[in-house]
């Protein structure tokens, strides 16, 4: 191919390249905003199931997204609430032991003459002065370290806080929304585009649902029987039972473990209560696989196991916890789309 006009064609290539760069450069800077996005868009049609379920009752959408997110709020509000009063008061008394610790006027001393009498050829003054350094050193490093989470801590708090804001405008605004992208296909091709991307919808919401509700039964379930079994922190413990089912194929397993493992605390554990606990969720998984979770999910695209642990570690690299969780019904709207799709496309050849 013969060029005309090189410099025309190498400053047009140059444009493109560089075009190309800015437009990665902006989406990697847009980065954390397309996440809320996505993160508030995937709870809009988790929940929209809900405010569907209350529209069909005679509500209006204005009222059934407001009394669906006050549910949900309330929920989230109860959970906190389990979680700080018993958390707090074991921490406020760690503090104050810790604080009695260090306030001891003759610790220093004592500690002197303890390691005198243990180890009489030792010199004790250099090893406490180097003691002393390494503790100011570490507790730099801490005190770092606690400013950094205190960081992410506010930050986590302004994007839950952004995407809850999200999820309410766009779980409000979701036929709008669906109708504005619609009109977007061929008047030809859009009955059936409309079709495939209800069941996409319908699909992703009956999942978020069905994993909550996974989560709801094994919290509940996880309290009763971790108070019969007089197991430390019940309600800390179903609450991480419930976060832990929300996690697909993993969350489950991890959860029990963390549970029995905790049982085994000493003062306020036994191995009596780790191996009753042990023994419930080992039957209890089981009957989560084969008995609830296929009546649950029942309405959800099922998903092939292979699929399922490559979506979770392919979303994961990339988002993270929120990443392997929605990675999944993104595969699941996938599977749809190469079956109702791809597949008749190429049977047509």
């Amino acid at each position: 191919m013969k060029i005309h006009n090189p410099f025309r064609t190498a400053f047009v290539a140059t444009l493109g390249v560089g075009a190309g760069i800015a437009i990665l450069m902006a989406v990697q800077n847009l980065g954390l905003v397309l996440l809320y996005v996505g993160t508030a868009l995937f709870l809009s049609l988790g929940i929209d199931p809900v405010v569907s379920f209350l529209e069909r009752r005679g509500l209006a959408r204005w009222l059934a997204v407001t009394i669906t997110v006050v549910l949900i709020l309330g929920i989230f509000g109860g959970l906190v609430s389990i979680i700080l009063s018993v958390v707090v008061p074991q921490i406020t008394q760690l503090v104050q032991q810790i604080t009695r610790l260090i306030s001891a006027q003759n610790l220093m001393d004592d500690v002197a003459t303890w390691l005198h009498d243990v180890f009489p050829n030792l010199d004790v003054d250099l090893v406490l002065e180097s003691a002393q350094k390494w503790l100011l050193g570490s507790w730099t490093d801490v005190g770092g370290q606690l400013i950094n989470a205190t960081l992410l801590f506010a930050q986590g708090l302004m994007g839950a806080f952004i995407v809850l804001i999200l999820t309410i405008y766009l779980t409000a605004s979701t036929p709008s929304l669906k109708s504005a992208v619609y009109q977007l296909v061929p008047a030809s091709k859009r009955g059936r585009f409309v079709d495939i991307a209800e069941q996409i919808t319908d699909s992703v919401g009956f999942y978020v649902m069905g994993q909550v509700s996974l989560g709801a039964i094994n919290g509940v379930l996880s309290f009763f029987y971790l108070s019969i079994i007089n197991a430390p922190f019940p309600a800390v413990l179903a609450v991480v039972a419930f976060c832990g089912s929300l996690i697909p194929l993993v969350g489950t397993i991890t959860g029990s473990t963390f549970i029995v493992l905790a049982c085994l605390l000493p003062e306020v554990g036994s191995p009596g209560a780790a191996i009753a606990a042990g023994v419930y969720y080992l039957i209890y998984m089981q009957i989560e696989a084969y008995v609830i979770s296929p009546r649950i999910m029942g309405r959800a695209v099922a998903v092939p196991g292979a699929v399922v642990v490559i979506a979770a570690l392919a979303g994961g690299a990339l988002g993270g916890l929120l990443g392997a969780l929605v990675a999944i019904p993104i595969a699941a709207s996938l599977l749809i789309v190469y079956r109702q799709v791809v597949i008749p496309q190429m049977n047509e050849r």
